[in-house]
């Protein structure tokens, strides 16, 4: 089977096959096509994933902060913990990531304001239209903020 059948048919398979042909050093055999495109899709994955914890985290961010009532309040403070951990260890496996995270920051933080005026309930004015926090608050283990 050619590297494009075996590409479309089983992709498992293929990183198999591709991998041996590395170490073999057979780079001549190597679908160079496809290991780019897939490369490229394992980097903009990690990016995405910083994202999408970014904005779980200033979601419950800002529902710890506006909400401060709320009976389940200790889920908000298990899923922030958890998501700081997650991105510490995101960030520390990809220390590239942090030069992404001023062009990040501000589509994470758009999303959880979204989130947080339909989860909450609270009109859009109640929460400020731009992210409150230094990435160093929202990162410590020991910030939650306060009204």
């Amino acid at each position: 089977m050619t590297a494009l059948n075996l590409y479309e048919k089983d992709f498992y398979a293929w990183t198999q096959e591709q991998v041996n042909l590395i170490k073999k050093n057979t780079l001549d055999k190597l679908d160079i096509k496809h290991l780019c495109e897939e490369l490229q899709i394992m980097g903009a994955r990690e990016k995405s994933e910083l994202r999408n914890r970014l904005r779980v985290l200033l979601m419950h961010l800002l529902k710890w902060q506006y909400q401060p009532n709320y009976i389940n309040r200790k889920s908000w403070q298990f899923t922030i913990e958890e998501q700081r951990d997650e991105l510490i260890e995101l960030l520390n496996d990809n220390p590239s990531l942090k030069s992404k995270i001023d062009e990040i920051l501000p589509k994470a933080y758009k999303s959880a304001y979204r989130e947080a005026i339909i989860e909450t309930g609270l009109p859009d004015e109640y929460f400020p239209k731009n992210c409150p926090w230094s990435l160093e608050q929202i990162l410590s283990e020991d910030f939650f903020p306060s009204e």
